[in-house]
């Protein structure tokens, strides 16, 4: 009898599925690539035709330009070679999918970056029952338990008022993280007007032409520091340290990631106000993502792999890690 996923193989630039002669999120330049979601470790350029869905096509056309690109929507079946494919939400930025493929009587889902808890700016994740889940392990360790993102804003907005002299600037991922956390401020009730650094902005205008609705947004870029004084700022986390920041009214660090769990990370980025929310699956929601779809195979793609496989042993469910190159912790 063939084992299970003989028809899947694992290379350091992707996995390739041979019935289908195409590769999921190949980080070289491929004839036929499917792309999970638009974050740059996952979705690369050059490659002669793409499939995502129609949120991750428009997000490579604004990072790399056009795209020869098939838009799939969610839980539409398309048949490719001998594979039966079809895409469902993952719930970690917009337009990100998990894939789910069927073969021979065989399925497999191959899960992308995801994540468990409610998102307002996209789909939230799709449990989809298989013989083989590939999955993350970006926080595949114990210590990992993300708190209360309710919780995490409302310290920040207990910061912000504070000291309405300072401004609180937020380190947030541009694509996907920045979003959230504005909405995720709306949902707890703070309408005044957000500053955001101009990297930011393409993918803020993205967002709203999807329907994400974000609220009244200022370029900080010539905004005083009086203007600025009382607001939140958000800018990558690349910015929080460099000349750019100096121009804002003594502001209060912050940091916007599920990282900011270990405080050595916190402490090396000198930020001031870490904020515990990530885009990803914590331990116990990658623990329960696997109880709750009972697959047979667990194979662990990036991350924390072994503490992982671990776990699936002594759970009597078969593991491996792919070894996969390529996949980057972010600033998640």
């Amino acid at each position: 009898m063939a084992r299970l996923g003989s028809w899947i193989h694992s290379h350091p630039e992707g996995i390739y599925v041979e019935p289908a002669d195409a590769w999921i999120d190949p980080s070289a330049p491929k004839a036929r690539a499917w792309v999970t979601h638009g974050h740059g470790d996952h979705a690369r350029s050059g490659h002669s035709a793409v499939l995502a869905t129609a949120e991750t096509l428009a997000i490579m056309e604004t990072r790399y330009g056009p795209q020869s690109g098939q838009p799939i929507t969610y839980d539409e079946t398309i048949r490719v070679g001998e594979v039966d494919v079809r895409f469902v939400p993952a719930g970690h930025v917009l337009g990100s999918a998990q894939i789910v493929m069927e073969h021979r009587g065989e399925r497999i889902v191959v899960s992308g970056d995801y994540k468990r808890r409610p998102d307002p700016t996209c789909a939230c994740f799709v449990p989809v029952p298989c013989d083989v889940f590939i999955t993350e392990a970006t926080f595949g360790l114990p210590v990992f338990r993300h708190p209360d993102t309710g919780s995490e804003i409302d310290r920040l907005l207990h910061r912000l008022h504070s000291d309405p002299s300072r401004c609180v600037l937020v380190g947030a991922y541009a694509l996907g993280k920045a979003q959230r956390i504005i909405c995720e401020l709306r949902a707890r009730g703070h309408h005044d007007p957000i500053y955001f650094h101009g990297a930011i902005e393409r993918l803020n205008q993205l967002y709203e032409s999807f329907g994400v609705e974000l609220g009244e947004l200022r370029s900080a870029t010539g905004a005083t520091k009086a203007e600025m004084a009382g607001h939140i700022v958000i800018a990558p986390p690349g910015a929080l340290n460099d000349r750019w920041s100096r121009r804002l009214p003594d502001p209060v660090t912050a940091m916007a990631s599920g990282w900011m769990r270990i405080r050595q990370r916190a402490r090396q980025r000198n930020v001031e106000l870490p904020l515990i929310i990530s885009d990803h699956a914590d331990w116990d929601e990658l623990t329960m993502t696997i109880r709750e779809l009972e697959p047979s195979e667990v194979w662990i793609t990036h991350g924390r792999e072994e503490a992982l496989k671990h776990w699936c042993m002594t759970h009597q469910i078969k593991a491996c890690e792919l070894n996969l190159v390529g996949y980057e912790d972010e600033d998640d």
